[in-house]
């Protein structure tokens, strides 16, 4: 006769919980599962323990999940309410036990209730969210960069545009990195808002038991007029072969340009420093346009490329109407939600002045579940290749080329953050 399962209580964490909602995530995450003071004291200054889930057996935490405000820029540059997701762990004890389902219920819907459009999160394993209703919607490329091969002139000396780079300090990219950030992610589908935190522990202010902290170089270009355009974090290692030959590596922890001309003269400078013969790109964009800026482009190589931003349509609506159309046209989609939040049958009619999204009887043009509707809402994804996976069923001839033609951007969708 089988022992029958104790009821685990999955709730909102208090802050008397905190040490032990660390521990389970240290545990999950495979890091030392002792809690420092340091860390109790950094996750008590942001989370907010209404949004902050534990799954609790017998009083001990054994599964956690956080989620917190965010804005996503959608296409054609609106901001919109994003429900972020993270810390999601379930101990290894507890598996299989529906816990992660639980939680996930809780937080969409309360998020749905909130009035957010969207959930969003970075998967770390690609097969668990598509059943919670979320798609792979942005993308993530890594390059390596062979200096000595890239054809650029060693003795360039600053940028050719009458703009400038200097080395700066964590107080300056403090002060100039905010503004910075917000005219770049206002112009980019896909990307996230930083808050002062962001800046406060990527320069070092906040520095964290676990997380070593390493100085590392900030950059900045001012173009010709003394605008702030661009800012680069990279590392340098010390390298060297056999003799006196330096092979040291610069490392990008993150590079930001509000211009292509920015943009240019950072990567540039990057494969100017002396003793560097090879550059790591960081997270970029899939189709960024780094390689391009070398006089060599193969000598930028691939050495990442995967799924990054998750995207969870809470609001169809709203969602279809926040973003822009590459062209104008209608399509009449049956949306599928197994959970519950979002499904039906909506006309969209998209125009260069604007769209509406609104519920209707119409016959279906197109049927998707609401993972896909994700995959596709920032533009990177292809209709027709969904309908060749067998994953959207096109219910008129032709509808899939339309949404195509709809939906698809002419550059791809890029979240420069982790979170």
């Amino acid at each position: 006769m089988s022992r029958p399962e104790p009821h685990i209580d999955v709730r909102p964490i208090t802050e008397a919980d905190i040490p032990d909602w660390i521990r389970a995530l240290n545990t999950g995450f495979l890091r030392t599962p002792d809690v420092a003071e340091t860390e109790i004291a950094d996750r008590s200054s942001y989370i907010v323990p209404a949004r902050t889930l534990g799954a609790f057996d017998a009083g001990r935490c054994v599964a956690t999940f956080r989620s917190f405000a965010q804005e996503i820029t959608a296409v054609g540059g609106t901001p919109v309410p994003a429900d972020a997701i993270s810390n999601v762990t379930v101990t290894p004890t507890h598996r299989r036990r529906g816990l992660l389902t639980r939680m996930m219920a809780h937080d969409l819907a309360a998020a749905k209730d909130r009035g957010d459009v969207v959930a969003t999160l970075i998967a770390a394993e690609y097969p668990i969210y598509g059943r919670y209703g979320f798609g792979p919607a942005t993308s993530t490329a890594q390059w390596t960069v062979d200096v000595p091969r890239t054809g650029l002139d060693p003795r360039w000396a600053g940028p050719e545009d009458g703009g400038r780079i200097d080395i700066v300090d964590g107080a300056d990219v403090r002060k100039i990195g905010p503004e910075l950030f917000e005219r770049v992610r206002r112009a980019q589908p896909g990307a996230v808002d930083r808050d002062e935190r962001w800046w406060l522990v990527n320069t070092g202010v906040l520095r964290l038991d676990r997380s070593p902290w390493t100085e590392p170089f900030f950059a900045v270009y001012r173009s010709a007029g003394g605008e702030v355009e661009g800012l680069v974090s990279y590392t340098a290692d010390d390298h060297w072969g056999d003799g006196k030959q330096p092979l040291n590596t610069a490392s990008v922890n993150w590079l930001i340009a509000a211009t292509p001309d920015a943009e240019r003269a950072l990567w540039h400078y990057l494969c100017s420093i002396d003793w560097i013969t090879t550059v790591k790109s960081g997270w970029r964009a899939p189709d960024d346009l780094l390689p391009l800026y070398l006089p060599d482009p193969r000598a930028a190589r691939v050495t990442t490329l995967a799924d990054w931003l998750w995207v969870r349509i809470l609001d169809v609506v709203r969602a279809l109407e926040a973003r822009t159309y590459e062209g104008q046209g209608e399509l009449v989609l049956e949306v599928v939600d197994a959970g519950g939040l979002s499904g039906g049958r909506y006309r969209l009619q998209a125009a260069a002045d604007g769209a509406s999204c609104t519920p209707t009887t119409a016959a279906a043009e197109l049927t998707l579940d609401v993972a896909d509707l994700g995959r596709l809402w920032l533009g990177d994804e292809s209709v027709v290749r969904l309908v060749a996976l067998g994953r959207v069923r096109e219910e008129r001839a032709g509808a899939a080329r339309v949404a195509d033609a709809l939906l698809r951007t002419s550059r791809r969708p890029w979240c420069p953050d982790i979170f």
